[in-house]
């Protein structure tokens, strides 16, 4: 008889205790809570820094202009001030310069808002598809105007508006400018001259920005794209527009509250020009006004109060439309 081979016998299954299976379950649902409560600790330790200058520089300020603004300024008469509920509110809207400041920066944002997008995102996916050494260049010079400090932005626009100077003077004297407040205090010159200052010290920055959301697409998607027969424009158009909405979103909100806050720009501009300008240009800058030329610091405060209440808004708007800071789709 020949030999073979004798498969060892199967051990059977042994039957589960009962609720093992349970006693299971709960551990992994501990261990994930444990997890979760680590991820939530973690969190909570880096944006502290953050919350305690948020509440520094941001809450606590709040609260205390809305206290300020519900205060009567201090007169000769009533030297002691008090509580004056909405009396500052009723002078700043009553203030006859107040709507013309925010039809000075509406006039701003016309010119610069739509030309600062529109370059961040063509100059954007320019650099995104031109990959390598060119696009890293290009990247780099983009950005250089937006490393210099608002100062030395100014200074260069100064030497460039001053028609003794400027070495675009010939166009200057077309125009028959011969001094750099004639310049600035010429009807309509203002508008496209801080449009121009706004978009070269800021553009760069946004470049880099929006550019850092076009790396962030799979490969796989572009790589879908042009098997399905998508052109270059097409892939603009259809694929990567849509997927940086929110970063796009991101730059509109945050150069149309820089806009709002407009002070630095007109207020050397003014001090070059001779006094070319009125004082009270923006509403920051009326805000301004109020504060250290009438004295009357509840109406300062609640100038920033109506600014706030007014970017809120505008940001909130614009964060539900474009998808910003929402989940992302799995």
């Amino acid at each position: 008889m020949s030999q073979g081979t004798i498969a060892p016998p199967q051990a059977e299954a042994q039957p589960q205790p009962p609720g093992r299976g349970l006693r299971t379950k709960r551990q992994s649902a501990a261990g994930r809570r444990k997890l979760h409560q680590r991820e939530v600790r973690g969190a909570w330790t880096l944006l502290s820094p953050y919350m305690v200058l948020l509440l520094i520089g941001g809450i606590i300020p709040i609260f205390y202009a809305v206290y300020t603004a519900l205060q009567r300024p201090a007169t000769p008469v009533q030297p002691e001030g008090g509580f004056g509920g909405i009396s500052s509110f009723v002078t700043v809207f009553s203030d006859f310069r107040f709507w013309q400041t925010f039809g000075n920066i509406f006039s701003v944002l016309i010119v610069w808002l739509p030309i600062m997008m529109l370059g961040i995102v063509g100059l954007a996916l320019l650099v995104h598809a031109s990959p390598g050494r060119f696009g890293n260049t290009m990247r780099f010079l983009y950005y250089i105007p937006g490393a210099l400090a608002g100062i030395a932005n100014l200074v260069l626009w100064v030497y460039l508006l001053n028609p003794a100077q400027s070495p675009i003077a010939g166009l200057w004297n077309v125009m028959g400018l011969d001094t750099i407040k004639a310049v600035v205090a010429t009807d309509g010159n203002l508008p496209f001259i801080l449009a121009g200052m706004l978009f070269f010290q800021g553009i760069g920055t946004w470049i880099v920005v929006v550019n850092g959301g076009l790396n962030g697409i799979p490969d796989e998607v572009l790589e879908a794209a042009s098997i399905d027969g998508a052109n270059a424009w097409h892939t603009a158009w259809h694929v990567k527009l849509p997927i940086i909405r929110p970063w796009i979103g991101y730059a509109a909100l945050m150069n149309l509250a820089y806009g709002f806050q407009l002070f630095l720009e007109p207020q050397l501009l003014d001090q070059v020009s001779s006094n070319a300008l009125p004082d009270q240009t923006t509403p920051t800058q009326l805000g301004y006004a109020f504060a250290f030329s009438n004295y009357n610091f509840p109406a300062a405060a609640a100038m920033s109060l109506i600014l706030l209440v007014i970017t809120l808004g505008i940001g909130l708007l614009i964060v539900f439309r474009s998808g910003l800071f929402g989940e992302e789709e799995k």
